[in-house]
């Protein structure tokens, strides 16, 4: 039998390994870094939550509150949506703001500051508003700015199904909790989902059972 050479020509595998490799790099949407760090305590759950059209409502550590609109797909519906709660805000507090303020706010829907500076807020760009983020004032049961977000929002979504979650830090302050609670409990909101850390489940537990069988059946 006469002998072949045995050396395979690499250079298509090479081209091939780019071609894939630069896919993922244009393919790939990477998570934009989250304005407010916020380190969640952690628990046991079988459930995992769509943040998906939802009233996001977040506390860090430093007991600031923060208001944030999450949708499913950006649309011209969606912006919509997002158009009505803010000019709902306007009405409501009589804000002034302008066609562009409000624009701004479709465009980055998170919220850190009280009303009286939030026309100066949504005027600055996205590298300068974390230097203003003071929260929206809960704490004051006689000003508790974040029952008008609430409300607003309820307005705006009414007829589509929207969930409203809260997410703390593991060492949010009390007084910033209840004064959430409290802006929920004023516009009649009961249901809310709490956004935690989850953890493995203990062994042995009924919930740890469940899930066994759950793997086997």
């Amino acid at each position: 039998m006469p002998k072949k050479s045995t050396v395979t020509d690499m250079t298509p595998f090479v081209d091939v390994s780019f071609l894939i490799l630069f896919f993922f790099i244009m393919a790939t949407k990477f998570k934009p870094q989250a304005p407010v760090e916020i380190t969640t305590p952690k628990s046991v759950s079988s459930d995992k939550l769509k943040e998906q059209d939802a009233v996001q409502v977040e506390m860090d550590k430093l007991g600031r509150v923060f208001f944030a609109v999450n949708v499913q797909k950006e649309s011209e519906e969606s912006n919509g949506l997002k158009k009505n709660l803010i000019q709902n805000v306007n009405e409501a507090r009589n804000l002034g703001l302008t066609e562009a303020e409000m624009n701004s706010f479709v465009k980055n829907t998170i919220i850190g500051v009280p009303f009286n500076k939030l026309k100066s807020y949504l005027d600055l760009d996205d590298a300068h508003r974390k230097e203003v983020f003071e929260g929206i004032p809960v704490t004051d049961s006689s000003n508790n700015e974040l029952a008008t977000w609430i409300a607003a929002a309820q307005h705006a979504f009414a007829g589509k199904k929207m969930n409203f979650m809260i997410k703390g830090d593991n060492d949010a302050k009390y007084p910033s909790f209840k004064g959430v609670i409290d802006a929920m409990r004023r516009n009649e909101v009961f249901k809310y989902q709490l956004i935690t850390d989850p953890e493995g489940v203990p062994y042995g537990t009924d919930l740890y059972k469940l899930q066994q069988k759950k793997g086997t059946s």
